[in-house]
Order: structure tokens, then C-alpha cells, then sequence
């Protein structure tokens, strides 16, 4: 995990990530962002030579391909494992299977989206700081 790399934010919405990259903004929040609209642009992305990446925030539903598909497809890229990328799910869906879904394959967090601005801001922070005091060994 690299803690000044790139937040891989993966939204079809466009007011979800509106709101999001506001948030961020907001919290005055150093790192980049990049946005794509589905799974399988963030796969061609994460699978070629992109920037390190600090953590990848995944919707559930998402065309092409969803963020537990993506997250298999993840896993199987050994490069990509090594770098200790945490992936969280960021969902407006609260459906039980999704949430043993995503833990089974091995996803960091699983959240839902509230509806008001200050409370997805509210989490946005928790989950940045958490992860930004949180260590991870990286493999050589």
C-alpha cells in the first residue's frame, strides 16, 4: 500500500462521484483520484503500468463488469496483490450476499453510501484515516 498513491474511486454514477470528489476536496485530501465508470475500465487500469495506488473504493453494481467480479479478477493478479491495495466496497445496496460475497473474496470493508452529505463525509474521513494509520508490509 502506498499511502501517497492514487484513490481508485469505480462509479457508474455521475452524482455519486460528484459528491464523492467534493468530499475529498473538502477534507482537503492530498491524493489523487481516478474515476471510472465500471469494472472493467478500473481492470485495464490496475492491470497495466498504472501510479501506485493507496486504495480502490468499488461499487457493487456496475456495467460490464461489477465490483465482485473486478475483485476476482483482482486476486488473480499476483503484481497487483503483492502491492497490499486495500479494496473497499463504497455501495448504495445493502444486500446480504454481496456482503458475504465481497468478504469471501477477501475485500477490506464493506459500506454503504448514506444519504446525507455530511454523513458520506463523515465516512470518507473515517476510512482515509484508518487506512492512512493502518501499516502494511509490502512484499519486495
Amino acid at each position: 500500500m502506498n499511502k501517497a498513491g492514487v484513490v481508485v474511486i469505480i462509479e457508474d454514477d455521475a452524482d455519486d462521484q460528484f459528491v464523492l470528489e467534493e468530499v475529498f476536496k473538502d477534507l482537503n485530501f492530498p491524493n489523487k483520484r481516478i474515476y471510472f465508470p465500471d469494472g472493467h475500465a478500473a481492470l485495464l487500469y490496475l492491470n497495466g503500468p498504472s501510479e501506485p495506488t493507496f486504495l480502490i473504493l468499488s461499487d457493487v453494481n456496475l456495467p460490464r463488469l461489477n465490483g465482485l467480479e473486478l475483485r476476482v479478477e483482482l486476486k488473480k493478479n499476483a503484481d497487483i496483490a503483492l502491492k497490499c491495495v486495500p479494496y473497499l466496497y463504497f455501495t448504495t445496496s445493502l444486500n446480504h450476499q454481496h456482503v458475504i460475497d465481497a468478504y469471501c473474496e477477501s475485500a477490506q470493508g464493506f459500506f454503504v453510501k448514506p444519504s446525507e452529505y455530511h454523513e458520506i463525509k463523515d465516512l470518507i474521513e473515517l476510512i482515509i484515516k484508518y487506512w492512512t494509520a493502518s501499516i502494511a508490509i509490502r512484499a519486495a
